[in-house]
Parts: C-alpha cells; sequence; structure tokens
C-alpha cells in the first residue's frame, strides 16, 4: 500500500497577493495582474510589460545583510515557506529533523544577480565581485536557506526542469514520503526572472506577448487572437506530509495528493509535438497513479500558456484523455502571468482552493474561443461547481511534463 500524503500549509508571493489566500481571492475574481514593467528600464524592449509582485519587502522575512546577500527569487521563497510553514503548525526539532526535507526549485535561479555581477565585472574589475555571488545565484541555495531557516535535516534537493520544475518538486517530494526518506517535505518553486536579458531572449523566441498598449488582457490563453505568454515572478510553496504523521500532530488537512504523473516528449528543444504525445502521456501517468478514471477528474488547471501552438497541443492532448467526458479546464496564467519554476506549485495552491471551496477559477481575457482550443475553458468568469479530484498540469522546454492529481481529503 503506497503510504498517503496530504498538504497540510500552503505559502504564496504572487503578482495576485503576499499570501496564498490572496492569490487564490484574487485568482478567482479574474483580476488581471499584468502592468508595465517597472523593475528595470523597459524603453527600449520589443516587450514592455510582465505581471510583477508589487511592494515586495523581503525584510518581513529577514534582515537587511541576508536580503543583500541572495536573489530575488531566494527571497521569494524564503517569504512563502514562512507562510507554509506557519499554517501548518508544523515544529521543526533535533527529534524530529531528519525526517523533515526541503525540496525547492526554480526554472532559471538568480538571473538578477548574475546580470548585475557581470556588469560589475566589466565596469569595476574581478575584484569587486561579491563573494556571496556564487550563493545567490545557484537553484538550490533556495532550498538550502530555507532548510538552515529552520533545522530541516532531511532530504534537500532542487528540481530544474523549466516550466514544469515546481511541479516536479511536489512530485519528487511527494514520492520522498511514498518511499519513506520522510515524513514531511518543505517544497515548491519560486522564480524571478522579470530582467532585461531575460525578457529579450524570450522575446527573441517569439513567446513573449507583444500587447504592450493594453496589458491587463495581453494574457489570454485559448484565445483566438493570444500572441504568447506574459513573464511572471513569485513563488508557491507547500508542505505536505504522510498521513498518520499529520494526524499524529492534529494538523489541519487542506487536501490530499493523490498521483503524480512524469514524461518526455523526445521532440524540441521549446515546441510541443503537434500529435501531444507526451501531455496524453503525463496525464495518463497522473491517472494511472492515483488509481482514477478519466471520469472521475472533475477539473483542470492546464498548463495554458498562451502560446499559439502550446494551447492547442494541450487541447488535443485533454482529448484524447478524456475522450467525451471533458471536465472544465482553465489556466491561470491569464491573471498572474506564467511564473516560470514558480508556475506548477502555485498552479497547485489554487487547485486546491477549487477543490475546498467549491469554485473554479476562470479563464479571462477571453473574446473569442480559438476553434482550435474548444475546451469548457471557464471564460472569464468563475463557477460553482463540486470537484472531488482535480489535475494541475505542467509542460517545460526540453519536453518535460508533470502532471498532479489533488483530491478532497477524506478519512
Amino acid at each position: 500500500m503506497k503510504k498517503r500524503v496530504v498538504v497540510t500549509g500552503v505559502g504564496a508571493i504572487t503578482p495576485a497577493g503576499k499570501t496564498a489566500y490572496e492569490t487564490w481571492c484574487n485568482v478567482k475574481e479574474g483580476k488581471s495582474c499584468v502592468g508595465h514593467i517597472t523593475l528595470f528600464d523597459a524603453s527600449n524592449m520589443p516587450v514592455k510589460i510582465a505581471a510583477e509582485v508589487k511592494d515586495f519587502d523581503p525584510l518581513q522575512f529577514m534582515d537587511k545583510k541576508e536580503a543583500r546577500r541572495i536573489d530575488r527569487f531566494i527571497q521569494f521563497a524564503i517569504g512563502a515557506a514562512e507562510e507554509a510553514i506557519k499554517m501548518s503548525g508544523l515544529t521543526i526539532t533535533e527529534e524530529n529533523a531528519d525526517k523533515i526535507g526541503v525540496g525547492i526549485g526554480s526554472g532559471i535561479g538568480g538571473l538578477s544577480s548574475l546580470e548585475d555581477s557581470h556588469k560589475t565585472l566589466l565596469e569595476r574589475g574581478p575584484l569587486k565581485i561579491s563573494p556571496f555571488f556564487i550563493p545567490s545565484i545557484i537553484i538550490n541555495m533556495a532550498s538550502g536557506l530555507v532548510s538552515i531557516k529552520y533545522g530541516a535535516k532531511g532530504p534537500n534537493f532542487s528540481t530544474v526542469t523549466a516550466c514544469a520544475t515546481s511541479s516536479h518538486s511536489l512530485g519528487m517530494a511527494y514520492r520522498t514520503i511514498q518511499y519513506g526518506d520522510a515524513d514531511v517535505m518543505i517544497c515548491g518553486g519560486a522564480e524571478a526572472a522579470i530582467t532585461p536579458l531575460s525578457i529579450a531572449g524570450f522575446a527573441s523566441m517569439r513567446a513573449l506577448s507583444t500587447r504592450n498598449d493594453d496589458p491587463l488582457t495581453a494574457s489570454r490563453p485559448y484565445d483566438l487572437d493570444r500572441d504568447g505568454f506574459v513573464m511572471g515572478e513569485g513563488a508557491g510553496i507547500l508542505v505536505i506530509e504522510e498521513l498518520e504523521h499529520a494526524r499524529k500532530r492534529n494538523a489541519k488537512i487542506l487536501c490530499e495528493i493523490k498521483g503524480f504523473g512524469q514524461s518526455g516528449d523526445a521532440f524540441h528543444i521549446s515546441a510541443p509535438s503537434e500529435d501531444g504525445d507526451g501531455p496524453i502521456r503525463v496525464m495518463e501517468n497522473a491517472l494511472k497513479d492515483a488509481g482514477l478514471k478519466p471520469e472521475d477528474i472533475g477539473y483542470i488547471n492546464t498548463h495554458g500558456t498562451a502560446t499559439p501552438a502550446g494551447d492547442k497541443v494541450e487541447t488535443i492532448a485533454i482529448k484524447k484523455v478524456f475522450g467525451e467526458k471533458i471536465p472544465p479546464v482553465s489556466s491561470t496564467k491569464s491573471e498572474i502571468g506564467h511564473l516560470l519554476g514558480a508556475a506548477g506549485a502555485v498552479e497547485g495552491i489554487v487547485t486546491m482552493y477549487a477543490i475546498q471551496e467549491g469554485i473554479l477559477p476562470p479563464t479571462i481575457n477571453l473574446k473569442t474561443l480559438d476553434p482550435g482550443c474548444d475546451l469548457d475553458v471557464i471564460p472569464n468568469e468563475a463557477r460553482k461547481m463540486d470537484v472531488k479530484y482535480a489535475l494541475s498540469n505542467s509542460f517545460g522546454f526540453g519536453g518535460t511534463n508533470a502532471c498532479m492529481v489533488f483530491s478532497r481529503y477524506e478519512e
């Protein structure tokens, strides 16, 4: 028998809010969080819009000295982890520390610190590079610093699978608990890639929306007039634990993780295969792991980036897997943009709240549904609907795919 794994705490810092619940409320209300870039001067950029975390103060979670030494993506991770751990009521002691682990990933890592330090190198020379430069940019330092802050001595790892990163983080943490290597995992993803080099690079790939004059409606998954994704930033962290461990400490159980699937496209560095092979298999694998049939699923939080090819391929895959019984789907990237390595965890949190409250978040900015995306995408307004099981899809460059199955918790 597989060990049951439940969620006991969540934390998020996103363009939609500084907490998980604030993020959920703004997402379900269909609030667009996209605006003009303020983190740097984007006047000479082909893309001038993004979904930024506004008025973020890292000093809420750390002192000035630490804040100066670490990249923004690590600051986000620490802040979201603090909320998740507090919500869970988890206390880490010398007695239980080696069974509590951390698994926080990032798709890109400390790019802002890298750009700033490279500028320092060119302008002021190598002796002016901070000794904290390397620790500030490497992806596993988010996990490392959360582990150090709370004394978690169990498994400590970071996944890096582009836009599937934090779904893989959740899945690997889920398996870690099932195999008995930990009782509790603090897991998810963080990203802070709204930087000149990142925006220029994604724009060069023609992956980003160029709707600079109308940022609020720029992120429009499934719309016939969509033209790419909108860059977002932030972090999503979950505290997940073995069911009996949670029961013994009388933790409030928010939902259950029922299954996890993985697959690879083996097709292209950035484009999905037209037949949807990888997404089909990842959803099938997740359902198999959960012991569920397609008709059991009541909602899918899709990858839904608003790229012309991606939305169509995911639609093809969903039709293939679910046949005549396709559940409602939505892309919450329409509200908060694409958080890259943090997307899967934040969308997992949104999916959890959707199950809890019986409210399915909308896909906003939908004016004309693309005939190639002819699903029930919950257009523009949230929908009340009781759901027991839901999927959350994440697909990344390099053809990497992850799918999580969330469930209402029942004894």
